[in-house]
């Protein structure tokens, strides 16, 4: 098998977001570089903990044609790809549904980025506007964002994208983004208790509860 190492290594990625509470069931996806000229990608409709290194698709960066896998390339393929294009210097991305963060990608804003996070996140978090998944509109409106300073994007109605220099780093942005976000909304919910009724301190209490408890989980 070609690229065996780089493919089993997209499995243990999926299996450790998968354990974090990132992934679920195929709800998430990765681009892995190999080269200058191919990437592995997860591929589509197989639960990560049947993904076997055979399944991960072999692609070539610049047209995506599959060179080697048993699976069908993960429906994300090209909105990855238009990422590793822009940023060469990046050498993996993942796409999550991850609950806190995409929560935050809900409102629609883009975010300024407090400076414990922007090593790893950027100064910024740029919104993508929603587009159908998989398609080329997604992947279209997503490359109009991409920075070579940003590291983390909310797509609205849709989860985020995280990149890096390799996997570590883009890692870490996922766990740097789902923190921020935990301590952004935990502000909103504070201050919207501030002029709530007592009813609606009590819900949102339990909203911030759950925050909390979803950290130290």
């Amino acid at each position: 098998m070609k690229h065996e190492s780089q493919r089993r290594h997209v499995v243990d990625l999926c299996l450790e977001l998968s354990r974090r509470g990132y992934f679920a069931g195929t709800g998430g996806n990765i681009m892995l570089r190999i080269d200058a000229d191919l990437v592995a990608v997860t591929p589509s409709a197989i639960d990560y903990h049947a993904m076997k290194p055979a399944d991960v698709c072999v692609l070539r960066l610049t047209d995506l044609r599959q060179t080697d896998g048993e699976g069908t390339p993960s429906v994300e393929s090209s909105l990855h790809a238009g990422v590793l294009r822009a940023r060469p210097e990046s050498g993996c991305s993942i796409h999550t549904h991850q609950p806190v963060a995409s929560a935050l990608a809900l409102l629609g804003e883009e975010i300024a980025v407090p400076p414990p996070w922007r090593a790893t996140l950027g100064a910024r978090l740029p919104v993508v506007g929603y587009a159908p998944s998989g398609s080329g509109w997604l992947a279209w409106k997503f490359s109009r964002k991409v920075r070579g300073d940003v590291n983390a994007y909310l797509m609205h109605n849709h989860g985020i994208l995280c990149c890096g220099r390799d996997s570590d780093a883009a890692m870490q942005a996922v766990d740097d983004l789902e923190a921020l976000a935990r301590s952004l909304l935990d502000q909103r919910i504070r201050h919207r208790a501030t002029s709530a009724s007592p009813a609606m301190e009590q819900a949102l209490q339990r909203t911030r509860d759950a925050l909390h408890t979803r950290a130290t989980a």
